[in-house]
């Protein structure tokens, strides 16, 4: 408990030092650049247009929709670092279906963090942290509800692969950011007909959207598509790298068929 207090007590140090002195520490002119040319100039990661929308986007609610290794991880890595950067104080979350793909992400923001000059180490209260010079922190959760309660004020919220993630994890997620008014992203291949990922996408109400199938990611092959849609199948891969929520890929029976089997009873067949 007294060693809690004390990492308390440094953090609330760190912020109250960075907000009085910070514009001595981080160049005003790196603060004014975009989250793409950030990316650019600060961690050597070059953007392609579809990647820049995103990095750029000021939206609070903002859900992407997009193929197998378009670069989602390294895009959400990016967003994050440059919020925890370029805005002392703040906590930075991000949600995956697994400690281990939240790993996975972290591992990538530390190497973001390494190029910027900043040693990787936790926040003293979260194994899967990075915690910043101004106080800022990334947090990598857990893919169980019941281990990501007791953040509050989150300035920033990413669910990584989105479409696995339960709608419990979700639901418990979003309470979160009221205090803040903090801004959400949804990014993942689609999963099925199902959860909250598939709902917020066909629903669209409020959110931003973004979607980029492989055909439109200049990192991927014509020749290799064509190897990935004879050996998937054609329904794997119209989810896989074409971003369509089809049903029955995962089960027996696909949303659109449970729904013409209750309409077919209702009708008396």
């Amino acid at each position: 408990m007294g060693m809690r207090l004390v990492l308390a007590t440094f953090r609330e140090f760190q912020k109250q030092w960075w907000r009085r002195w910070g514009a001595t520490a981080t160049n005003a002119e790196e603060r004014e650049l975009s989250a793409s040319e950030f990316a650019r100039k600060m961690l050597g990661f070059e953007p392609d247009e579809a990647q820049t929308a995103v990095l750029d986007s000021a939206a609070r609610r903002g859900i992407l929709n997009c193929t197998r290794q378009w670069g989602k991880s390294t895009v959400l890595a990016a967003k994050a670092v440059h919020r925890a950067w370029t805005r002392p104080g703040v906590t930075v979350l991000v949600a995956s279906p697994s400690l281990r793909q939240s790993g996975e992400f972290l591992r990538k923001a530390a190497e973001f963090l390494r190029r910027l000059g900043v040693k990787r180490r936790g926040d003293g209260d979260n194994a899967s942290s990075l915690l910043l010079p101004n106080g800022s922190r990334i947090v990598g959760l857990p893919g169980s509800e019941a281990t990501v309660r007791g953040f509050s004020a989150v300035s920033l919220l990413l669910i990584d692969e989105a479409a696995r993630v339960t709608d419990a994890m979700y639901l418990s997620l979003r309470p979160m950011l009221v205090t803040s008014g903090g801004e959400i992203w949804l990014m993942s291949t689609p999963c099925g007909q199902r959860g909250f990922f598939y709902d917020t996408w066909t629903s669209g109400q409020a959110w931003e959207q973004h979607m980029v199938r492989a055909t439109e990611c200049p990192r991927i092959r014509a020749d290799v598509l064509e190897e990935e849609r004879e050996a998937m199948g054609k329904a794997w891969f119209r989810q896989e790298y074409l971003c369509e929520f089809v049903g029955g890929v995962e089960g027996w029976f696909g949303k659109e068929d449970v729904e013409a089997l209750f309409c077919n009873l209702e009708e008396g067949y």
